[in-house]
């Protein structure tokens, strides 16, 4: 391997690890399923941020920006989406934890997320831009992508875990949902109107 590796997993490490709308919906959902339903949308979010990563890397980056209304167009329906999430976790603030009737964050929305989610579009660019050479190829960097990501986004699973030992009052729910949408909404937004 190269002597990149190192600086790419700490990139990859702070990439992944950094609040992002999919962290803050592991978040919520491991607060309120915890961690073993919360494993299927982690490895479906993380195999298909990885697999943004190597598509930019195999061309797909430098078609985007060749289009630049197909690029506004994705970041715009990210928001949009985000947006909604947001207000299905506003909505749903004082729901008891662990509920049965709330299926939380599915596998196929939380890879379907990674796609329209700008974060996951930067940090594949800005990888892609700094770290992919002939030493280190892009189906390298995209397998050591995913395999930082997994116990990353697991961290965030844990912390809502542990977060839901002090939501046992509605008031302390209601308020760590309505801040989680509000964040959720901040960083949806805030990548797009930047």
């Amino acid at each position: 391997m190269s002597h990149s590796l190192l600086p790419f997993i700490l990139f990859a490490l702070a990439a992944s690890i950094s609040p992002g709308p999919t962290n803050l919906l592991i978040l919520a959902h491991g607060a309120r399923r915890g961690l073993r339903a919360s494993l299927a949308p982690i490895v479906a979010a993380c195999c298909a941020a990885a697999a943004v990563v190597w598509l930019v890397g195999m061309g797909l980056g430098a078609l985007l920006l060749r289009y630049p209304l197909a690029q506004l167009a994705m970041s715009w329906a990210g928001a949009l989406w985000l947006s909604w999430l947001a207000w299905k976790m506003l909505r749903s603030a004082c729901a008891p934890l662990l509920a049965g009737n709330d299926s939380g964050l599915g596998p196929l929305s939380a890879a379907t997320l990674q796609v329209v989610n700008p974060k996951v579009w930067v940090t594949a660019v800005a990888m892609v831009g700094l770290f992919a050479t002939p030493a280190l190829p892009m189906g390298w960097l995209a397998l050591v992508f995913l395999l930082v990501a997994l116990p990353s986004m697991t961290a965030w699973a844990l912390m809502g875990i542990g977060s839901a030992r002090w939501l046992r009052s509605s008031r302390a729910l209601r308020l760590f949902n309505q801040g989680l949408a509000g964040l959720l909404l901040v960083s949806a937004w805030s990548a797009l109107l930047v």
